[in-house]
């Protein structure tokens, strides 16, 4: 009588998120910070899922973890499954006509600190079934993976793959603080300048800088515009900003602007299968709405000067 081949243990999807965070980060801590655990869970994790299926996934060095032969097999095959998963999950999520839940929503801290903040306060209060779910930065979200449902965000060319709506242009112009000299100065080429640092080098302020500007010596580099502006209202320089956080601000004036040559649109994104979910639907038509009223803000046409 032959003997049965022992049955080989169900791999659970998500033992495999655990391999594949620590495959893309290199290190324990890199995974533990994107998938929002501590440290000591992704080592148990990875060492349970390595034991139950008879496998060594990763050579542990001295700089962190390097995937084996038989790590890198299954890390394809893995990240084959993660696609699955998610375009399952986003097809379901298309789907709930459930007004309550969690919108998770990607923007970036300019918008937070100024256009979006009175808009997404009234939403709350209007739909109390509905969480959101915020997160400020200056990367784009992979809404393919449902890192976020919405993205407000401005982009001159947003992802082929996303689907929205143009809410307007926005301006830029250059700003100083109300209270110094360098508020009535008409020639910027020679004055004190604030600038994005390497991080932001790629952003419409950056580009224009380095061309229209080639010589300057910024006084202070940062990584946040919204550090950029609290900078120039305290005195330390000038600071190209988008006009919907420059013209707001009591602290600043114009010396120059709009200026052609940074401008960019306003745009809402959201991934197409989800987009006839009730809560993301509902929330996209608000928050479109509200920002289309502010769109002279967001334009230009409001100059404080």
């Amino acid at each position: 009588m032959s003997q049965r081949a022992p049955r080989r243990k169900p791999i659970d999807w998500d033992d495999l998120r655990f391999v594949l965070a620590v495959a893309e980060a290199g290190t324990l801590n890199g995974a533990a910070s994107s998938l929002r655990v501590n440290r000591t869970t992704v080592l148990r994790r990875i060492n349970a899922f390595e034991r139950k299926h008879g496998v060594r996934l990763f050579e542990r060095l001295k700089h962190g973890y390097t995937l084996t032969e038989a790590g890198s097999e299954i890390l394809l095959a893995a990240r084959d499954f993660e696609n699955t998963i998610e375009s399952i999950e986003r097809k379901l999520a298309g789907k709930d006509l459930r007004t309550e839940g969690v919108v998770r929503i990607t923007t970036t801290d300019t918008l937070m600190s100024s256009v979006l903040r009175a808009p997404l306060a009234a939403f709350r209060r209007q739909y109390p079934g509905i969480t959101l779910d915020v997160t400020t930065s200056n990367v784009f979200a992979d809404l393919s993976k449902r890192d976020a449902d919405v993205a407000i965000r401005p982009a001159a060319n947003p992802p082929d793959f996303l689907i929205g709506r143009r809410v307007c242009a926005v301006a830029f112009a250059v700003y100083a603080a109300a209270s110094t000299e360098e508020g009535s100065q008409p020639d910027v080429a020679g004055a004190r300048w604030l600038a994005p640092n390497d991080t932001l080098a790629g952003t419409s302020i950056a580009r224009w800088m380095r061309k229209e500007l080639p010589s300057a010596q910024p006084e202070i580099r940062t990584d946040s515009l919204v550090s950029l502006r609290e900078l120039c209202a305290a005195g330390a320089g000038l600071a190209a900003l988008p006009c919907y956080l420059g013209d707001s601000d009591p602290r600043l004036i114009r010396v120059r602007g709009p200026i052609a040559e940074m401008a960019t649109a306003l745009w809402v994104l959201t991934h197409p299968d989800i987009t006839r979910a009730a809560r993301v639907k509902l929330f996209v038509e608000y928050i479109f709405a509200a920002l289309v009223q502010q769109r002279a803000l967001i334009e230009g046409q409001r100059p404080r000067v």
